[in-house]
C-alpha cells in the first residue's frame, strides 16, 4: 500500500463524517494529481498525501487545540508518518498566519516551515477548491472564505494578511507547470 492510499484510507475515515468538508478533501487531491507537473518527481507522492490529509484536523477525534493545520500535524508525527507530509500538513494555506492571529505561532513552530515548490503546489491545490469541491479561482476561493467569516474572526484577519503573499506561491505554483508542459 502507498502512502498515497493510505492517506486517502485516514483522510476517509477521519474527514468523512464531516460531510461537506469529505467533498472539498475529494476534490483537493484530485487538483493536486492535477497539478503534479508543479513538482519533482521524488515529491508527487508528498504532494497527493498531504492533500488528503490536509483538513484532518478538523476531526472531532483529534482537534484538540481547535486549530486543524496543527492538530493535524501533531497526530501525524505521533503515528509516524513522514516528517516532509507532516510538515506540509502543519503549513498548508498560510497556516502561520493564522497561528499568529490565534497565538499558537510557538505550537505551529514544533514542524519547520520550508517554503517550497511542493508547499506552492499544495496552497495551489486547496485554495482554487472550494468548500464544497467546487473548482474556483484563487480570487473566488478567498472571497468566499473573506463572505463566510466575519471581520473579528481570526480566520478573516488571516486572509486579509495572507492572500497577496498565497496570490504568489499558486502563481509560483502555475509558473512551474506552465514550464513543465512547455
Amino acid at each position: 500500500m502507498t502512502i498515497v492510499d493510505r492517506a486517502e484510507m485516514l483522510a476517509e475515515q477521519l474527514v468523512a463524517p464531516l460531510g461537506r468538508r469529505w467533498s472539498h478533501v475529494r476534490a483537493v487531491a484530485a487538483r493536486a494529481r492535477e497539478v503534479a507537473a508543479a513538482v519533482s518527481g521524488d515529491d508527487v507522492e508528498s504532494l497527493v498525501a498531504a492533500a488528503w490529509l490536509h483538513d484532518i484536523g478538523y476531526s472531532e477525534q483529534i482537534g484538540h487545540t481547535r486549530f486543524h493545520p496543527l492538530d493535524g500535524a501533531r497526530f501525524l508525527r505521533a503515528h509516524g508518518w513522514p516528517v516532509s507530509v507532516v510538515n506540509l500538513v502543519a503549513h498548508h494555506s498560510g497556516a502561520r498566519f493564522e497561528a499568529e492571529e490565534r497565538g499558537l505561532s510557538s505550537e505551529l513552530a514544533e514542524f519547520p516551515f520550508v517554503d517550497s515548490p511542493v508547499l506552492d503546489a499544495l496552497v495551489l491545490a486547496d485554495l482554487t477548491t472550494g468548500p464544497g469541491g467546487e473548482r474556483l479561482s484563487y480570487d473566488e476561493r478567498i472571497s468566499e472564505i473573506l463572505r463566510r467569516y466575519p471581520e473579528d474572526d481570526p480566520v478573516h484577519r488571516t486572509w486579509v494578511k495572507a492572500s497577496p503573499i498565497l496570490r504568489e506561491a499558486v502563481e509560483r505554483a502555475e509558473l512551474r507547470i506552465a514550464a513543465a508542459s512547455s
